[in-house]
């Protein structure tokens, strides 16, 4: 079993819960620019991705100096990290795995702090206590992975402007934040000329449904650490096809606002779904939903189960700080979660 969700290679799979992609799949228009980029694949990739930068520049009011493209969030992540070069790394977890992954390609401590279950996986003011003199990163991601919650407000306030006056670099992962309702309005990215200290990480992957393109970003308002960050990737390490299909995607005038108020209602159909069947459901907003089975028979059992049928989700038990019990499943269409969750009660049906 990977780290990660999306194993559908060595695996019998129809249905694939275990990656959180966007479920109105892959724009039209984006289909079109991949199509019509094959032809000019006989060049080299722009290596400044000038035009991608400059449209999402107008898309998000940024100055395209504050903008870094890259093969994914996945090859940010450890680029940030080579580039700082932090003593001691915060992780909050249960949290993303490629955070671990990225702290890997460097040397330092790396402090891992428990969110608690009683808590609902929530951040809290805790965190402040972690974040000491020598604490040089912090890693954050709204909403949390797997867990789907997002942090207050106030409470994210409180944390970036404690670590503005630490000297501490946050990175903050937003990669699921656009499919979560009222998103756009939440994220951190029109904020940073306050928060020199922030790197805003998001990814055309999730937002988009198309993870088998690569293509993430971030935003810095220091030029500087993002021309070190920019050192660290390969030179052309954005294709021609992920590129236009960036700049296509970026063209969408109603995908995104159709798409959110589509997976919120699925989300509320699924979880309720899982409850009905004796899950135990955690709160959250994103375009998937986490939860726990009590009834675990054996750690995998439930995935195991699933598989036999065809349907693949994502088995919890191997993040930091949560064990057997824990799964993760994507919001997909009502017509396939209605699959999901009629394999499910067979499930529970055959061990009752």
């Amino acid at each position: 079993m990977l780290i990660h969700g999306g194993d559908i290679y060595r695996q019998d799979v129809e249905l694939d819960f275990s990656v959180n992609g966007n479920p109105c799949g892959v724009p039209a228009g984006v289909k079109e620019a991949l199509h019509r980029a094959v032809d000019q694949c006989w060049h080299y990739p722009d290596p400044e991705a000038e035009e991608l930068r400059g449209k999402l520049a107008e898309r998000l009011q940024v100055s395209k100096e504050n903008l870094l493209v890259g093969n994914g969030a996945s090859e940010l992540f450890p680029a940030i990290m080579r580039a700082i070069a932090p003593r001691k790394t915060v992780i909050p977890v249960p949290s993303f795995g490629g955070y671990e992954y990225a702290v890997s390609a460097r040397t330092g401590d790396n402090f891992y702090y428990p969110l608690r279950e009683e808590n609902g996986f929530a951040l809290t003011e805790e965190i402040l206590s972690v974040l000491d003199d020598q604490t040089e990163l912090l890693f954050l991601a709204q909403p949390n992975n797997p867990v789907g919650n997002l942090m207050g407000e106030p409470l994210l306030g409180r944390v970036l402007d404690h670590c503005l006056e630490k000297g501490i670099w946050v990175v903050l992962d937003e990669c699921f934040l656009a499919l979560c309702p009222e998103g756009e309005a939440r994220s951190f990215v029109h904020r940073l000329h306050v928060y020199p200290n922030v790197l805003v990480v998001r990814a055309f992957t999730k937002t988009f449904a198309m993870p088998g393109v690569r293509l993430g970003y971030v935003v810095c308002s220091d030029t500087e650490l993002l021309t070190r960050v920019r050192r660290q990737l390969a030179e052309w390490n954005v294709s021609i096809p992920a590129q236009a299909a960036g700049i296509a995607a970026l063209e969408e005038k109603t995908y995104l606002q159709e798409s959110v108020g589509q997976i919120r209602l699925w989300r509320e159909q699924l979880a309720a779904g899982l409850e009905a069947l004796g899950f135990r459901v955690y709160s959250g907003e994103a375009n998937f939903v986490f939860f726990k089975w009590e009834q675990e028979q054996a750690q995998g059992y439930l995935y195991r189960a699933l598989l036999e049928r065809k349907i693949l989700i994502r088995d919890c038990s191997n993040y930091r700080g949560l064990d057997a019990g824990y799964y993760r499943a994507a919001v997909r269409t009502k017509e396939e979660n209605d699959r999901l969750l009629q394999a499910l009660q067979e499930i529970v049906q055959e061990i009752v």
